[in-house]
């Protein structure tokens, strides 16, 4: 089990890397986060949800994702209250009383899931989730300690020394847990450093004195990862190539979903991305991209508050283009509906620009999904599906893709300015892509292929964690 001294040490990346260098060995692994809490998920074969990050954990190990690697998702609807998903399937909203009292019951799901894995595969490698010293949240914990005690999962201790303070984050983790919790700590590791390694080596022989446990390695910081985020936006951008660039812009919206949408883009050399935040000024652009919400009616109104509508409308007039991909798909149309309180309740007007009207539902829409673009030479998007909402009206008679079977899906403005999608995933192919930058103003788009970037991000990984760990003394610690 990877688990970290903070939230974003690395334990998402690790687990991929252990994962690649195994399955590169001929050894069946599977990924596992007992519990995940983020809203970036992905859509399993069977129309499960599950956190991203497993998604793409699988995707290192050469498997097909299923809900068992996720099997307790939690999506935050507010600071209190979340989404609560078990075994890939909505089971209700709660908040965060109401779901520590539910945990017994979880821990069941997690408990079924895992051993499903240990029978079907070699290896299963565990992810932790925030911090195991989170001492307020010990009690009915199921995705650290109280996950790894009663199943004695031996640990390996993940700390980021590009946040500082590297040593005292580990002692201090170690000191925080039981004697017991401690002994299932086998030893550490250290990620993105940067520097002399002997300049660092006397601290790490000071630490394994300290605390005589083993650090099984300190990784490099590793630029330039084409890798699905968690859940935090990653804002840096790789710098753009010679010529004239496309200026796109996306809100940061307070519960933005399935933000890895816009990976494709960040890693486009033609394209400046930019995410704006509350109390920027909206920048001028060729492209504005509305995104994926999990409390569409809240953002919307975070939107206007922030003065995005006047700025949306002076970009139209001006020319430029607009996607609303999902929840940003619903904001686009003249209402949403939200008769059965699945995201607060009521009805909220919409930006009006296209015609249609949004009704939250009872179930959730989830599935894979593959069709072409009812322009630009029909190019191929595939992607997947997670919404509430039933969109209707005339605008729909003028769909924007077209899936398998003939499903229409989104709209496009007669204008030809406005397109709205439900399909996550929509830069993600490179023919799909070019066709798109093509049609918000760059002449001469070039295709990135996001899947191979991927690849070798992969690689890339794992090549690093074999050069940089004691991989054998890690194996060793590997339960039978």
């Amino acid at each position: 089990m990877v688990q970290g001294t903070t939230s974003d040490a690395g334990k998402s990346t690790v687990v991929a890397g252990l994962a690649r260098v195994l399955v590169r060995q001929g050894i069946r692994v599977a990924p596992f986060k007992p519990q995940n809490m983020a809203l970036n998920s992905a859509v399993t074969a069977d129309g499960g949800e599950i956190g991203r990050a497993q998604a793409l954990q699988a995707l290192a190990a050469r498997v097909a994702p299923t809900v068992d690697m996720n099997p307790v998702l939690l999506k935050p609807s507010s600071d209190t209250g979340a989404q609560v998903i078990v075994h890939g399937k909505v089971l209700a909203d709660m908040n965060a009383r109401a779901y520590h009292d539910y945990k017994r019951v979880a821990y069941a799901a997690v408990a079924e899931s895992f051993a499903r894995l240990r029978a079907a595969y070699d290896v299963v490698l565990v992810e932790g989730a925030g911090s195991p010293a989170e001492i307020n949240l010990r009690d009915r914990d199921i995705a650290n300690m109280g996950f790894a005690l009663p199943h004695q999962v031996p640990v390996l201790l993940v700390a980021d020394i590009d946040r500082g303070g590297v040593f005292a984050h580990l002692t201090g983790t170690l000191a925080c847990l039981a004697e017991d919790e401690q002994a299932l700590v086998r030893g550490f590791l250290i990620n993105r450093f940067r520097g002399d390694i002997g300049l660092l080596q006397p601290g790490l022989d000071w630490l394994e004195a300290k605390t005589g446990k083993p650090v099984f390695g300190t990784l490099p910081y590793l630029h330039g990862l084409q890798l699905d985020a968690e859940d935090a936006i990653q804002v840096a951008q790789p710098a753009g190539g010679d010529g004239p660039l496309l200026k796109v812009i996306v809100p940061v919206l307070p519960r933005i979903s399935n933000h890895t949408d816009f990976d494709a883009l960040r890693a486009h050399p033609q394209v400046d991305l930019s995410f704006i935040g509350p109390g920027q000024q909206v920048p001028p652009a060729d492209l504005i991209v509305l995104p994926g919400s999990k409390s569409v009616q809240a953002d919307l109104r975070w939107l206007r508050a922030n003065g995005w509508e006047p700025a949306i409308q002076r970009h139209l007039r001006y020319g430029g283009k607009l996607i609303g991909i999902c929840g940003g798909l619903q904001m686009l149309g003249r209402a949403l509906h939200d008769p059965l309180a699945r995201e607060g309740g009521g009805s909220e007007a919409g930006l009006g620009l296209l015609d249609f009207e949004t009704t939250l539902a009872a179930e959730k829409q989830l599935r894979q999904v593959q069709g072409r673009l009812t322009w630009g030479e029909g190019a191929v998007v595939t992607g997947y599906e997670i919404h509430l909402g039933l969109s209707d009206g005339l605008a729909m008679q003028r769909p924007a893709l077209t899936l398998a079977g003939g499903r229409p899906d989104g709209a496009l403005s007669a204008d030809g300015q406005v397109l709205g999608t439900y399909v996550h995933g929509l830069f993600d192919q490179p023919e799909a892509q070019a066709a798109l930058l093509r049609w918000a103003g760059l002449g001469q788009a070039a295709a990135v292929d996001l899947a191979a970037l991927r690849e070798a991000s992969l690689e890339r990984l794992a090549d690093s964690l074999e050069a940089s760990m004691d991989l054998p003394a890690l194996w060793a610690q590997l339960e039978p």
